[in-house]
């Protein structure tokens, strides 16, 4: 079958790839990941998606073009639907383009992280492809979680420390701050 894969970054594309093309898949890839932030995060994520293009002979549409301001239009005042937001404008463009490129089914690499709703994002494929008249084909990806990260090392690729989305960069920091607040509270006895 000709699949394609929605890609959030190089190295959580690496298991979903190998699988797929161990059942006999033809895949392509799909970049598209408008709620990436910094500007220089968004040119990391793209460059190894493109090594490993290279690296595995892979094909792969990748969309360059940095839409923060379409992501923020979306999700601004929604925040604590960021993440139900965010899958929608990715999964939707995946199914379109799934369509228009007649492929057979679309899937996702959001389906490999063990940091993402898997339920959530396996109803709305589902829904994406309903309404696009696609197919979503499933596969839990989370089970080479090490297998993706040992491979991505192996091949020097860069591992982003967070989803991408300004938020999540947010909370990435906060937690370290409350760390830090927490210990200097500790060793000051206060």
């Amino acid at each position: 079958m000709r699949i394609l894969l929605h890609i959030c970054c190089g190295p959580c594309a690496l298991y979903p790839i190998r699988q797929l093309r161990q059942q006999g898949h033809a895949v392509t890839g799909l970049f598209y990941n408008p709620n990436i932030h910094p500007y220089q995060e968004f040119r990391r994520r793209i460059e190894a998606v493109k090594i490993c293009s290279e690296n595995w002979d892979f094909p792969v549409d990748i969309d360059e073009d940095y839409g923060l301001g379409h992501y923020l239009r979306q999700v601004v005042f929604h925040e604590e639907e960021r993440c139900s937001l965010c899958y929608a404008m990715r999964l939707r463009r995946t199914a379109a383009a799934a369509v228009a490129g007649g492929f057979e089914a679309f899937t996702t690499t959001l389906l490999y992280s063990r940091y993402q709703n898997h339920q959530l994002l396996v109803e709305q494929c589902e829904q994406w492809a309903r309404e696009y008249g696609s197919r979503f084909y499933y596969q839990d990806f989370r089970l080479g979680w090490q297998w993706g990260i040992d491979q991505s090392m192996a091949m020097g690729l860069y591992r982003q420390p967070y989803c991408g989305c300004i938020y999540s960069e947010q909370e990435r920091y906060d937690k370290r701050l409350r760390k830090a607040r927490a210990k200097a509270k500790t060793a000051g006895g206060g």
